[in-house]
């Protein structure tokens, strides 16, 4: 299984551009990829997603990064060599639509599977399955990423928010969910709290 995690200038696929990606093969978590790019000709950017991600607009249209393309066309080549290519993450559908949108603009055959894992759907089954209510807030699910972290005994993911290191405190997340084992040494010395 792969975590990734995308950082973008927004959150419409087709109007908004890939800055970067991260991810971490959760069989092998050595196997790890990051790249940065710059927006798309045309891209919108939205300055609220700036604030998340921590970019700022000069960084985004840096002619000297790579193009959107050349990122997700290495991310392509990279996920060919991993064994398995099932996409997992925070919210892997936001994340599959702009690989998919990317790979339509830039002419990229996209060969991913469409089924994936989040860690939303992975938590709330954890939490039934040990007979804990999941939090609610306006008759939804209130499970965010920061209380995913809390869940499973690690610290929240620093702010601003990095792809790679959004993609490590995922996949440790879905280790100590699905195998209760810590995955990675910088969290070892975080108990899994069920244990």
């Amino acid at each position: 299984m792969i975590v990734v995690d995308i950082e973008t200038t927004g959150t419409d696929a087709h109007k908004h551009s890939i800055v970067s990606i991260g991810a971490v093969n959760l069989d092998k978590p050595s196997e790890q990829f990051y790249e940065e790019c710059r927006v798309w000709d045309g891209a919108h950017i939205d300055s609220a997603a700036l604030d998340v991600n921590g970019y700022s607009e000069d960084a985004v249209k840096d002619p000297t990064k790579q193009e959107e393309g050349d990122v997700v066309r290495g991310f392509f080549a990279w996920l060919e060599g991993r064994e398995n290519q099932l996409l997992a993450g925070q919210n892997p559908m936001f994340d599959l639509g702009f690989l998919q949108a990317a790979a339509a603009r830039h002419h990229i055959d996209f060969r991913i599977a469409h089924r994936s894992l989040d860690l939303h759907t992975m938590t709330y089954f954890h939490m039934v399955k040990r007979g804990i209510e999941p939090p609610m807030k306006n008759k939804k699910t209130d499970i965010n990423s920061d209380g995913i972290m809390n869940y499973v005994g690690i610290p929240a993911e620093p702010k601003p928010h990095i792809a790679l290191n959004g993609a490590l405190w995922e996949a440790e997340a879905f280790s100590r969910l699905l195998f209760n084992r810590s995955l990675l040494s910088q969290f070892s010395q975080f108990p899994i709290p069920w244990h």
